[in-house]
């Protein structure tokens, strides 16, 4: 991983990867970007590899379901692309509501990391909402995750979903403590309206709070979605972190 504690999530520009890769991933690097987060990068990793290449941007993390699925393919691909952790965005909300069941989820992941390892990767968790608002005698699910999850699994905390689930994010991750390796930071009104998002600092987020809760934690900036030029919202964005000395 290179100086910088700041990535992008590339499915905040999941359109413009859709039309052409190699240009979306240039015009991330002209903005300022050195880091990404692919998403659904398997079949597309050569594609991947010329435009890192061409541009000089690393892959510290990605995103790739990993429950149900052939892992050598995902783990081979994070390899010829320098991806050091992959994680599951999502596990199936029916799972996180017994401390049974959570446990059932942090043994797979456990299992997933046993054959990442096998490749020199790790793997990590993404949560949205419902890993917050499923509380189990008074204890969030991702946090009842953390206590059955071997050391070598990350958590990526995404802030602004944590605060949706009814979690304060700074406080999470200072209980979280080490297990978080990684944050989503978004902003908006803290709805489950994704095209409500805005840039960083623009919304009413605790992300400043939140980004000192986890000082070790890799930065990544994403918008689910965004109701206008979502290239301007991630420069925007990336303009809010450097003005704090956080690029």
């Amino acid at each position: 991983m290179s100086e910088s504690r700041l990535s992008v999530q590339l499915y905040t520009v999941r359109d413009a990867i859709a039309a052409n890769l190699s240009d979306a991933v240039t015009r991330l690097s002209a903005i300022g970007f050195t880091q990404v987060e692919p998403y659904d990068f398997v079949a597309r990793a050569d594609e991947y590899r010329a435009a890192f290449d061409a541009t000089g941007i690393t892959a510290p993390s990605a995103h790739a379901q990993l429950v149900g699925q052939d892992l050598e393919p995902i783990f081979s691909a994070a390899a010829k692309l320098g991806i050091a952790t992959v994680i599951d965005p999502h596990i199936a909300e029916d799972r996180w509501t017994s401390r049974e069941l959570i446990a059932g989820v942090a043994a797979d992941l456990n299992g997933f990391a046993k054959v990442a390892a096998d490749h020199g990767l790790s793997v990590g968790y993404h949560n949205h909402a419902f890993e917050l608002e499923n509380v189990i005698d008074g204890v969030p699910g991702l946090e009842i995750l953390a206590e059955y999850l071997d050391p070598s699994v990350r958590l990526e905390v995404d802030t602004y979903w944590a605060a949706v689930g009814g979690q304060d994010p700074a406080a999470l991750l200072k209980r979280l403590g080490d297990r978080v390796g990684l944050l989503h930071v978004k902003d908006g009104p803290v709805n489950k309206d994704n095209k409500a998002q805005v840039a960083v600092g623009a919304g009413a987020m605790p992300v400043a709070d939140a980004i000192a809760a986890a000082p070790n934690a890799l930065l990544v900036v994403e918008l689910d979605d965004f109701d206008g030029d979502v290239f301007v919202a991630i420069t925007d964005s990336l303009a809010w972190f450097t003005a704090r000395g956080l690029k």
